[in-house]
């Protein structure tokens, strides 16, 4: 039995490939937002969905769950007792949808630079184009329409401002790029193969994506949809989550507590920071554990040993590698998590980000040979032990410092004015999107503030 999780970040995100094997649903928000209606005829569409899936199944995909609507949304609900230990569902692979559903005829025309991601947007397009015809109609019709989606590539120019201090705005709007790039690679398909089932455009494509990228779930065979499970709202701490089992040939989920009837169950989607929420699946959490915050750390134009030092980094830290979209990881990029204690094994800041501190804070290439010298004497790792100069080492920190408080005075600043901007909008995504932008600055603030009272303590202790 593997774990199988929701996609986060599999082609498009700039994050970590830990984030590649989890699983969030677009049509949840924070509990704290005010929630977008779903619409009636997506709700009546539901109602027959279960009994449909399970005659396509010719199987029991679950006796205790049940479709209802909640304050985020379309919803599964305990439709019986359930306790610990029980297993709440059960998707045959039969019934899931993969890239393997596209048209036999289009497929050698899809070329290898496509992601699996853009093959399976492709496949909902061309069923939703069929209507009623589609075998998978009653699946189609339960999905998000356009416009009840808050990903940050759907915000505009000014809803974007207000996640501008954040390295969510410009993930966004390599995503965006991203998606074109697909778009224009697969339009010579639609226009020859696909006529008789209408115009695609590109907003169609970005919404079809964007399904996609927040409701697949990510195994070793690739990437799939699976409905019904994709009607489970996400608890950060929940213990739920979804399996699949290669030679059964079917997903589960295994019901991590106990349930009373009509009380709404829950899985875990990922342990996922707000920026990647917000990027990749459209909604937030206030005072969200996993919170963590991108940052860059560059050696200064006007450094007089530029090159030398960058040289050092290219050779002794860990390269620059591609993600699944192409793009590059630097070297001199960073995810900084909250600092919950002073001291302890592996609390304090990365090892690698304090490690370029000290290169930076380097004056003459002697300096800098020293630390080859020693990097060469004990593990290999360039600049990984405290500067014997101790006054050369709190500089090292302090740079970092002076880095921290203006990032926290960015996202303090953004904070206070959107606090102060706020109005009623007779816009209903406007609030929700601005509540949104305050949980992850916030978030981020938390992260930041924590680092440089680390750092202020860390100083502190070699004085």
């Amino acid at each position: 039995m593997q774990f199988r999780a929701r996609t986060a970040s599999l082609w498009w995100s700039l994050r970590t490939v830990l984030h590649t094997h989890n699983h969030i649903h677009l049509n949840f928000y924070s509990l704290a937002l005010p929630q977008p209606q779903v619409s009636a005829n997506s709700l009546h569409n539901c109602d027959g969905f279960l009994p449909w899936l399970e005659r396509k199944a010719d199987s029991t995909i679950s006796s205790s769950l049940s479709i209802g609507k909640s304050s985020c949304g379309r919803s599964l609900f305990a439709s019986k007792i359930i306790q610990t230990g029980d297993c709440i569902l059960k998707v045959p692979y039969s019934v899931q949808i993969t890239a393997d559903n596209l048209l036999p005829e289009i497929r050698p025309f899809i070329g290898e630079e496509v992601g699996n991601i853009a093959k399976l947007a492709i496949v909902i397009l061309i069923e939703k184009k069929l209507g009623q015809d589609s075998e998978w109609y009653p699946y189609i019709s339960c999905l998000p329409q356009q416009g009840e989606l808050h990903n940050t590539i759907f915000w505009n120019e000014s809803e974007l401002d207000m996640i501008r201090p954040s390295s969510v705005y410009l993930e966004t709007i390599d995503q965006k790029s991203q998606i074109e790039k697909d778009f224009l690679a697969i339009k010579p398909v639609f226009e020859c193969f696909l006529q008789s089932s209408g115009d695609f455009t590109y907003k169609d494509f970005m919404h079809a994506c964007t399904l996609v990228g927040s409701r697949a779930w990510g195994s070793t065979k690739g990437l799939s949809l699976i409905p019904f499970a994709d009607f489970l709202n996400h608890d950060g701490v929940s213990e739920a989550i979804v399996m699949s089992d290669d030679d059964k040939q079917y997903s589960e989920v295994i019901a991590d507590r106990d349930y009373a009837p009509g009380e709404q169950v829950l899985i875990r989607y990922g342990k996922f920071s707000n920026a990647t929420l917000i990027l990749d699946f459209g909604f937030t959490i206030p005072h969200n554990i996993y919170d963590q915050v991108q940052i860059q750390f560059d050696i200064p134009q006007h450094d007089p040993l530029h090159d030398t030092k960058l040289e050092l980094l290219q050779q002794y830290f860990v390269p620059p590698t591609k993600d699944m979209k192409g793009l590059k990881y630097s070297v001199n990029s960073f995810t900084i998590k909250e600092v919950r204690s002073a001291r302890g094994k592996g609390k304090g800041l990365p090892q690698s980000l304090r490690a370029l501190a000290r290169v930076l804070s380097c004056t003459t290439s002697q300096e800098l040979d020293n630390l080859v010298v020693e990097a060469a004497q004990t593990d290999g790792r360039l600049a990984r032990r405290p500067l014997q100069d101790v006054s050369k080492e709190i500089q090292a920190h302090m740079m970092l410092s002076s880095l921290f408080i203006q990032l926290i005075e960015e996202r303090s600043a953004t904070i206070m004015s959107l606090d102060s901007s706020y109005s009623h909008s007779l816009c209903e995504r406007l609030p929700i999107r601005r509540l949104m932008a305050r949980d992850l600055l916030l978030g981020e603030l938390r992260v930041l503030k924590s680092a440089s009272a680390w750092l202020e303590n860390y100083c502190f202790s070699l004085t």
